[in-house]
């Protein structure tokens, strides 16, 4: 596709995207709902674009060079002024074509080819932290909804007993601190709940950024990951920013080439037409030349010396970016493994233990054996658990999603 059409057609799909998906959506949508409408990925793709559209001019002959003029007018002497006072006063038209050496022009479409793998690889690499980004963002908001609607569960079933404070105050069941240690602990949820109601706030907006939905909201669940360390560690070689490098260093090397064709003649060649008086006759010349590059010591060879230092650090970006990705992966992989841990914790100990205890406590008040500071504690503590546990699954669900997305496929 053309790019003028391009343009004006990936900016229509990020306004129809935005416009168009106002209902709540699924973990997959969002995913290609963010790479369908995101302005990045679309400036990759018009990079690539660009790229192989430049590409078809490489290599190419220099524009021909239309030459006109007057030789051999005579300013001085009997035909002085005159235009046809001498046999060698003629009008010139001509044209000249400058033609570089093959190696030069082989090096430029090489170089080409070049940019079109650096732009496609680019674009591979942005379509993976875009798919990534919304898959965290979404993760994010699902989960910031869960722990909203935990803790106002919490609170609509601790809203009978704070009720009953005063009465339990007035009829000498409780200490009148016991009632303000009552209404500290309700507060003290009631800023838990202010802060989860913020982190839903972020979370929408970061939905809204990456899927350009203005009113950004999560529908279903999330999907069950299946997180394989041998086929992530094996998946790094073909990892998008590894392909960038790749490119990075053919791009760099096709330099070298330029650089070293620079050593080879070019040449050229002219056809010029004289228009004489028609009593001496006109005139046809033809002529070639070939440049000398006799001083390479202090011309070529110092920039090519400059380009294959240049690959080399191309290739060492390359390694060392290789490097970071695996030890990136096996630190994002440890983690991972702690977090599920944490997780499993949480949901068979942590949270058992603080229902137990809010359970015990419940029924011991009903008895007349425990006190409303214990049973508000107790539920206070078991809402905290609930927190935790949503935390820990939270953390084991975004550290799935960025492992997979980011080094393993691009599918859940």
């Amino acid at each position: 596709m053309d790019i003028a059409m391009r343009l004006p057609l990936a900016l229509a799909g990020v306004l129809l995207a935005s416009g168009a998906h106002a209902a709540p959506i699924t973990y997959a949508a969002a995913l290609d709902l963010a790479e369908t409408a995101s302005p990045t990925l679309q400036a990759r793709a018009l990079q690539v674009d660009g790229a192989r559209a430049a590409a078809r001019a490489a290599g190419a002959l220099p524009d021909p060079r239309l030459g006109v003029g007057i030789d051999n007018f005579p300013v001085s002497g009997p035909p002085a002024g005159r235009f046809n006072g001498d046999s060698m006063t003629m009008a010139r038209i001509g044209i000249a074509q400058d033609i570089p050496n093959g190696a030069k022009r082989d090096a430029a479409r090489a170089r080409a080819q070049s940019d079109i793998t650096a732009a496609g690889a680019a674009r591979l690499a942005s379509r993976r932290d875009v798919r990534t980004a919304a898959a965290v963002s979404w993760l994010n908001l699902y989960y910031a909804e869960q722990r909203l609607s935990a803790v106002d569960a919490v609170l609509s079933r601790l809203e009978p007993l704070w009720a009953s404070a005063p009465s339990a105050v007035a009829s000498g069941a409780v200490r009148p601190g016991q009632s303000l240690e009552a209404e500290q602990m309700r507060a003290d949820l009631q800023d838990r709940r202010s802060e989860i109601l913020a982190t839903v706030g972020r979370g929408r907006a970061e939905l809204a950024r990456w899927t350009g939905d203005p009113a950004a909201e999560v529908a279903g669940t999330p999907p069950a990951f299946e997180v394989d360390p041998v086929g992530l560690r094996a998946a790094v070689a073909q990892h998008p920013r590894l392909a960038e490098g790749d490119a990075a260093t053919a791009q760099a090397e096709a330099d070298v080439r330029m650089a070293r064709a620079e050593k080879r003649p070019d040449w050229s060649w002219e056809l010029t037409y004289q228009r004489r008086d028609p009593m001496f006759g006109d005139m046809v010349s033809a002529g070639a030349t070939i440049s000398l590059p006799l001083f390479a010591g202090r011309r070529q060879d110092p920039l090519i010396a400059a380009k294959v230092a240049a690959a080399g650090q191309a290739r060492a970006e390359r390694e060392a970016t290789r490097r970071e990705l695996a030890a990136q992966l096996d630190a994002a992989l440890a983690d991972h493994n702690m977090h599920h841990e944490q997780w499993g914790r949480a949901a068979t100990v942590l949270v058992p233990l603080a229902q137990k205890r809010a359970d015990l406590e419940t029924a011991s008040y009903g008895a007349g054996r425990a006190d409303l500071a214990a049973v508000l504690q107790a539920f206070t503590a078991l809402a905290n658990a609930q927190l935790t546990r949503l935390d820990r699954e939270a953390a084991v669900a975004v550290d799935a999603a960025n492992l997979v997305l980011t080094y393993g496929s691009d599918q859940p």
